[in-house]
């Protein structure tokens, strides 16, 4: 692909008429597990901290278990960790994005041809 044109493929799985998950939740998903936090990962991520909330509260009731654990704050402060289960969904996808990428990486370099620059 050349130098100047940036193509990017977006997956997202969605569940009815809700995005379940996409690259933006991986993002929060990586986030939150360096910081612990929804806050933090939010702050990181520069999106307000409702937001990063609605995101965690959507993945959590699209998949059979929470994705997001969070504990309230006592001496040493609130958190929040992601589970196994959220763990396992994001190496998928990750995995899901790498070979979608490569399956059609013929087609967006011809494609990158095509675009006006």
């Amino acid at each position: 692909m050349q130098a100047d044109i940036d193509l990017k493929l977006r997956l997202r799985l969605m569940l009815n008429q809700s995005i379940a998950f996409g690259p933006g939740k991986a993002d929060l998903l990586d986030a939150i597990q360096e910081t612990g936090s929804i806050s933090q990962a939010a702050k990181k991520m520069q999106m307000s901290y409702r937001r990063a909330w609605q995101l965690v509260e959507t993945m959590n009731q699209s998949f059979h278990s929470a994705l997001v654990e969070t504990h309230k704050g006592g001496e040493s402060g609130g958190g929040a960790i992601v589970t196994p289960l959220g763990l396992e969904v994001l190496a998928q996808f990750r995995s899901m994005e790498q070979k979608a990428r490569s399956a059609i990486e013929t087609e967006t370099q011809q494609l990158a041809q095509l675009l006006k620059r």
